[in-house]
This record gives structure tokens, C-alpha cells and sequence, in this order.
């Protein structure tokens, strides 16, 4: 899991899962997501996003294999979509990826995780844990300086171009799950990050990006 914080990217651990499980699988045994599904985790209250009229709660970002939450956005999916929603998936693909970028800078810093990790496996748990303070550490005294170009998501806002990268972390992926069920005050709230996004918190390049 990973947390941007201003032009930074830190890594918030749980971790312990077999890999076969499904990434919504896994989020369902943190204390994270326990404490998110029942109102535990001292979410800040909602907001005006700035030039909108629309009170806004904080959220969580995730793919489509997550549950959707009033806390929780995930993308709509593919059958589904309009010109609105398709620019609410580019929106919140935007900023998963840049949350994505910390793994890809991750695993450049730290070889260990581009192969398999040949040791115990209370040591792996050692070494991930040792690997992602260290992480948070450099993140705070370095900021961006020493990040490899190819592991950092970018945007090209004249051409609509879009520079992921995040191919080449050398990690495996979590498997996908099905795609989980969701109640109407959930998807309310995607909606309203929907017009917000199509509307007055749109910004002036993000029709070639969805084009």
C-alpha cells in the first residue's frame, strides 16, 4: 500500500499474505481496510474540493478488483462506460499511478525484489519491512533526487501521451479478483467525483487524454 504525500511517495506496510490471493483478498485482512469498513480509521470529514459547490469526502484509491466504498474509489468498469465516466477512470488512473510509481522506485533502489527472494520466510518479512523504512527514509531526506526517470509515471499534456512507468519494477503483480458488489451511497460518491472531474475540477489538457 502506498500513500502520496505532497511531491512525495511513502509506503505504508501490511504485509504477510500469500501471493495467490486476490488483491482484494488481501486488503480485506489489514487492519487498514477492517478499520476503514467500519468507520475506525479517523477519516478527516468531508470537504468543498476548491471552485466546487459539492461537499466531498476523502478517499482511498484502488483498481477494479477492490470493492467500491464511500471511502474506497475504484475505476468504473469497461462495459459501462461514457464520456464522463471514461474521464473519472483517466482521473483516478492518474493518481494511482503516481501512488504506483513508489514500487517501481522501490524495487530500482532495493534488487532484492526483482527475482525471487531466496531466504527464509521470517526473512523476507525482515527485508520488506527493512526495505520499505528505508524507502520512507530516503523519501523524506531526498525527496526526488536519485529516481530513476523509467520508474516515474509521466504525462506529455501536448500530445496526450502517457509515460506509466511502472513496467519495469520486476515485482509480481497480486492476482486480480472478481468484481465485487457495491451499495448506492458508494456509487453516489463516485458520481460526485465524476461531475467534479468533468466539471469544475477539470483541467484544461484532459480531453487529449482520453481521446
Amino acid at each position: 500500500m502506498s500513500i502520496v504525500d505532497a511531491n512525495y511517495e511513502f509506503i505504508m506496510v501490511d504485509f504477510g499474505v500469500n501471493g495467490r490471493i486476490s488483491d482484494g483478498g488481501v486488503i480485506d485482512h489489514t487492519t487498514f481496510y477492517q478499520k476503514l469498513k467500519n468507520g475506525n480509521l479517523s477519516v478527516p470529514p468531508q470537504r468543498k474540493p476548491r471552485g466546487s459547490k459539492a461537499i466531498m469526502p476523502f478517499v482511498f484509491i484502488g483498481d477494479e478488483a477492490f470493492s467500491l466504498r464511500c471511502h474506497f474509489l475504484k475505476p468504473f468498469g469497461q462495459k459501462e462506460l461514457n464520456n464522463d465516466r471514461k474521464m473519472f477512470n483517466y482521473r483516478l488512473s492518474r493518481a494511482r499511478c503516481r501512488v504506483e510509481n513508489s514500487f517501481g522506485i522501490l524495487s530500482a533502489r532495493f534488487r532484492i525484489f526483482q527475482g525471487a527472494i531466496s531466504i527464509s520466510l521470517e526473512g523476507i518479512e525482515k527485508a520488506v519491512m527493512a526495505a520499505c523504512v528505508l524507502h520512507n527514509y530516503l523519501r523524506r531526506k531526498c525527496g526526488t533526487a536519485n529516481v530513476p526517470e523509467d520508474n516515474v509515471y509521466s504525462e506529455n499534456i501536448q500530445d496526450g501521451t502517457i509515460d506509466l512507468g511502472l513496467e519495469s519494477t520486476g515485482m509480481t503483480r497480486l492476482q486480480r479478483g472478481y468484481n465485487r458488489g457495491s451499495n448506492n451511497e458508494a456509487k453516489q460518491v463516485r458520481l460526485l467525483f465524476t461531475n467534479y472531474f468533468c466539471h469544475e475540477g477539470a483541467l484544461s489538457w484532459q480531453d487529449k487524454m482520453t481521446q
